[in-house]
């Protein structure tokens, strides 16, 4: 398996140097800011590209009739499933998860399905044999640190922008409508968790820094990735391994976090808008209309 690439001994203590003594980040930002944020969607329901500075990620939703588990015959299936390739960065290999990829599916897990973000209830056709079965695969274009907030961010703006097609019962039929048959219609959505990373620098983990880029990720000698939702409830607090942390910089941390929390949430409810007003042409009223756009001479 490729190793990944290591800053040299210098850059590690230029990068330390700045931080502890100076008190300024490489890239200028403050410690508690995070790299320009941008989201884009496709052209089809439930595709979200997000890019958090140089890191790049793909989220694409889907759904499919299938039968439920037999443990929970009233619920719907969810999954997220995560693809680290060499296209990312050369350490990762196709079908060898990593230890990164491992934490990040494990993350994302506990994130939005464990919190009940999905109503998978509503996901429910016909109890105990048919229910939809959604997916989300998220895909790392481009690996430059923080994986875990771009890709939380890829998947809620992934599935709070799909559309699964309408159904109907009848007689103990099942019909699934196209959407030129029908206006497919969106996911039962509870409510909209995020992860936001802090990474910690010093002997003692004295320095805290919110969205830490790769060079960053390399030096520091512990993280905590903070999951909470807009209203302050917080779904997941993970600390994997490193120098211990005070109680009361985490208070901190979790404080600044709900502050982004509440930016994000914002941000993406005015991106959903207006790719709602993009693509409303007026719906079937507007297909009825005698009238046409004339070009004056």
């Amino acid at each position: 398996m490729p190793r990944e690439a290591e800053p040299s001994a210098n850059e590690k203590a230029f990068l330390l140097k700045a931080l502890q003594d100076e008190q300024i980040r490489l890239d200028g930002r403050e410690f508690d800011q995070y790299r320009p944020l941008e989201l884009t969607f496709g052209d089809e329901y439930g595709v979200a590209n997000v890019s958090l500075g140089k890191t790049k990620i793909l989220a694409k939703a889907s759904a499919e009739v299938t039968v439920p588990f037999a443990d929970r015959p009233l619920d719907g299936i969810f999954t997220i499933a995560t693809e680290l390739s060499p296209m990312a960065a050369p350490h990762f290999e196709v079908n060898r998860p990593t230890e990164t990829e491992v934490l990040l599916s494990r993350l994302l897990e506990k994130t939005v399905r464990r919190s009940g973000a999905l109503d998978t209830e509503s996901l429910c056709l016909v109890a105990g044999q048919k229910c939809w079965s959604v997916r989300v695969d998220v895909h790392v274009l481009s690996h430059d640190g923080n994986l875990t907030d771009a890709a939380c961010f890829a998947v809620v703006a992934a599935l709070r922008h799909f559309r699964k097609p309408d159904t109907s019962m009848e007689n103990g039929v099942l019909t699934v409508y196209t959407p030129a048959e029908r206006e497919p219609v969106p996911l039962g959505w509870l409510h909209s968790p995020f992860c936001v990373t802090w990474s910690f620098f010093g002997d003692e983990g004295e320095t805290a820094l919110l969205d830490a880029d790769w060079m960053e990720e390399q030096v520091r000698v512990a993280s905590v990735t903070i999951s909470l939702n807009r209203h302050g409830e917080i779904c997941q607090i993970a600390k994997l391994g490193g120098v211990p942390v005070e109680a009361v910089a985490l208070l901190q941390c979790t404080s600044v976090a709900l502050t982004k929390v509440k930016e994000l949430s914002t941000y993406l409810d005015t991106k959903l808008a207006e790719d709602a007003k993009r693509r409303d042409k007026g719906g079937f009223m507007a297909e009825l209309r005698a009238e046409n756009d004339r070009v004056v001479g």
